[in-house]
């Protein structure tokens, strides 16, 4: 009788020693790496290769992985968004084509159950609010415009130049909230410094790169043959130097040119680099690797411990000139 309930017996305890390995496999079982995903809208542009890349380092350094991708329009942004939920991507990052996507985008995340944050431009939502519950990490847009106001008008003052002979060109595009923040804050205290308002005049922009600088700028200057000397502003410094290309192509001199971008990326290196002096006096110095890791850093923190950053965290700059240039990108770990 023994010896026919052995072998029973023998196979039970088996079969409760194997289910209880794999248990104890499934408990030791290490979940898989987080994916994050940071999406950009001109990923061409020195500012957001950056910002990758300082996400990316973060990541390494952290035990994270990143997925970058392109988002130039609102089809891609949410295909992009699609990739990542097939990836099992946690959450992203995103700098929007289209402010005006944010209830759209919201709800692509809400169904995978990810977490995002924006950087440098900030959603809204359908009534032009800052869509709720998405974290910004982003420049003070008007107080870096007030901050290119004064350099230029600083540098106008050290040149002599007197206002009433300045014409002052306003490169922008106001239905990009950013843009429209950054010009209005330079031409308040360009304003409060005694420039004329007759003299600015508006130049709207198709894209924000060299080219639509350089598209947005040419007709205007030609308009005004009169006006030997100008200021320049924008959103950005590609749009400033595709400006100062275009009063290059009229021939009015360097010494006659005072714009001033904002960033502090690739090209006003290149451009402080030049032997010869160019119309691009300087730009309002932001950190790009800063912003990129620290968003991607925000985003990580809320995956893994749940506590939501801060609704709003806002960035001013440091003015950058062909004589400061490498000091001020080294403070800044551009």
């Amino acid at each position: 009788m023994i010896n026919k309930i052995r072998p029973r017996t023998l196979c039970a305890l088996v079969a409760a020693m194997a289910m209880t390995v794999v248990g104890l496999s499934a408990c030791n079982r290490t979940p898989p790496p987080l994916k994050i995903g940071f999406l950009v809208k001109m990923p061409e542009q020195a500012w957001f290769i950056n910002e990758q890349k300082a996400a990316t380092a973060l990541g390494q350094k952290e035990g994270f992985s990143v997925v970058s991708i392109a988002t130039p329009d609102g089809e891609k942004v949410l295909a992009a968004i699609d990739n990542l939920g097939a990836q099992g991507a946690q959450g992203f990052v995103i700098c929007p084509p289209d402010v005006r996507l944010g209830p759209a985008i919201q709800a692509r995340a809400r169904q995978y159950n990810m977490k995002f944050v924006t950087v440098d431009d900030r959603l809204v939502d359908s009534s032009g609010k800052p869509l709720a519950g998405v974290p910004h990490l982003g420049m003070s847009s008007f107080k870096i415009g007030n901050q290119v106001g004064q350099a230029i008008a600083d540098e106008m003052k050290r040149r002599g130049w007197k206002p009433e002979e300045v014409g002052a060109l306003r490169i922008t595009d106001d239905q990009l909230p950013t843009a429209k923040q950054r010009t209005d804050g330079a031409t308040e205290t360009l304003l409060a410094n005694g420039f004329k308002q007759a003299n600015i005049f508006d130049a709207p922009q198709r894209t924000t790169d060299d080219e639509g600088g350089f598209n947005a700028a040419s007709p205007v200057l030609a308009q005004h043959p009169d006006i030997k000397k100008w200021v320049i502003y924008a959103l950005n410094e590609e749009t400033v130097l595709g400006a100062v290309r275009a009063t290059e192509q009229l021939h009015i001199p360097a010494e006659d040119v005072i714009g001033v971008g904002i960033n502090g990326a690739g090209e006003a290196f290149a451009e402080f680099q030049k032997k010869q002096a160019t119309g691009f006096y300087g730009t309002i110095a932001v950190s790009s690797t800063n912003h990129g890791r620290d968003s991607a850093q925000n985003l990580v923190d809320w995956i893994r411990t749940g506590k939501e950053p801060p609704a709003d965290t806002q960035t001013t700059g440091m003015l950058m000139t062909r004589e400061n240039w490498q000091k001020v990108r080294e403070e800044l770990g551009i």
